[in-house]
């Protein structure tokens, strides 16, 4: 069976009940966080269905789809807070911007010329990422942007340049 084939009937065995109903997450939470397959934010943040948006890219990085998609979860859908989560070993720290480039080139014959968002310093990383999505003009609230580094290795979730909260 493929992969695709089994989540989809992973789909049809799973059932939401109250949560499906919701479309507001209720703790009025956006997780900006990396795609990688090592970390599950709902089991690492003990999210539930229905808790919070997640958004993922390669990197967790605060690229323009998304800034997008976290003002598009504050303004119509009542988020108010924002993680970024990046972690420890990420492929966008491993790989150079032309390394990238070459492997998507080989794999698709076609070039690469868009910023994969690579880093060299998993914190700058964060710290950089959260300024960006303050900087945001089109979201309603970028007083409470918060960003975490997750050590793949310790198990250790640590803020980065915690801010004072109100």
């Amino acid at each position: 069976m493929h992969a695709i084939d089994r989540v989809a009937m992973n789909a049809r065995l799973h059932y939401l009940g109250m949560a499906a109903r919701i479309s507001q997450p209720t703790l009025k939470l956006a997780v900006l966080t990396c795609m990688d397959a090592r970390v599950d934010p709902a089991r690492l943040l003990g999210l539930q269905p229905g808790d919070a948006h997640v958004i993922r890219n390669a990197g967790g990085r605060a690229t323009t789809d998304a800034l997008h998609a976290l003002a598009i979860s504050q303004a119509v859908l009542g988020t108010q807070e924002v993680m970024v989560l990046h972690h420890t070993e990420c492929a966008m720290r491993r790989f150079s911007r032309s390394e990238l480039a070459e492997r998507i080139m080989a794999a698709t014959n076609h070039p690469f010329h868009d910023d994969p968002g690579v880093f060299t310093d998993d914190v700058e990383a964060v710290v950089e990422d959260v300024g960006r999505i303050r900087a945001y003009p089109s979201l309603a609230h970028r007083e409470r942007v918060r960003g975490f580094l997750y050590d793949l290795s310790t198990n250790a979730l640590t803020e980065v340049a915690p801010q004072e909260r109100k």
